[in-house]
């Protein structure tokens, strides 16, 4: 088994490794399973195992199964080929979900992975309600100032859009940035 390494602010696993797995599909924050079993340090076989032995923990707003046409959407997106020769769509866990499975996998890592996936989701949680807050804030700014700081406005509604991800060309061509 790999050694486990700690962060400076002890967490296993880097936030963003973890915030960077989770989707949103079907209207949810989820993590799929192959996701999973990297952090976990499992094989996803054996996570899925695991999962199937205690199906009655993961009703379907816990665990799904993404259809064909979510997996081919969510392989497009990502441009990866790491997804490999997949029979089947992977499986999605909610936070709930997420939370289930550290009672089925009762190793030290999966409790330790478990406590990071749900600060990243309370973190998450936190963004988006800062983010509406925000906007709320800035709507009752609007209202309250005249036309003359409209520019200021809008210029304050861009800088609080997600940045645009340049897409890197395939292959071993040198990337080169816009002018």
């Amino acid at each position: 088994m790999a050694e486990q390494t700690t962060s400076n602010d002890g967490s296993i696993i880097p936030l963003e490794q973890i915030t960077h797995s989770i989707y949103l599909i079907r209207g949810q924050k989820v993590l799929l399973n192959v996701h999973l079993a990297a952090l976990y340090n499992v094989e996803t076989k054996i996570l899925l195992q695991s999962v199937k032995r205690n199906r009655e923990r993961f009703p379907d707003d816990f665990m799904f199964q993404l259809t064909k046409q979510e997996f081919n959407d969510l392989r497009s997106q990502i441009v990866t080929s790491r997804w490999g020769g997949r029979r089947y769509p992977p499986f999605a866990f909610t936070e709930q979900g997420v939370a289930m499975l550290s009672s089925v996998l009762r190793s030290k890592r999966a409790i330790q992975v478990n406590v990071e996936i749900m600060r990243a989701f309370v973190q998450l949680r936190r963004l988006l309600t800062s983010n509406t807050d925000l906007s709320k804030k800035l709507e009752q700014l609007e209202q309250k100032y005249d036309a003359q700081f409209k520019i200021v406005f809008d210029a304050i509604r861009e800088l609080m859009k997600p940045p645009a991800h340049k897409k890197r060309p395939i292959g071993f061509a040198p990337w080169k940035e816009d002018k």
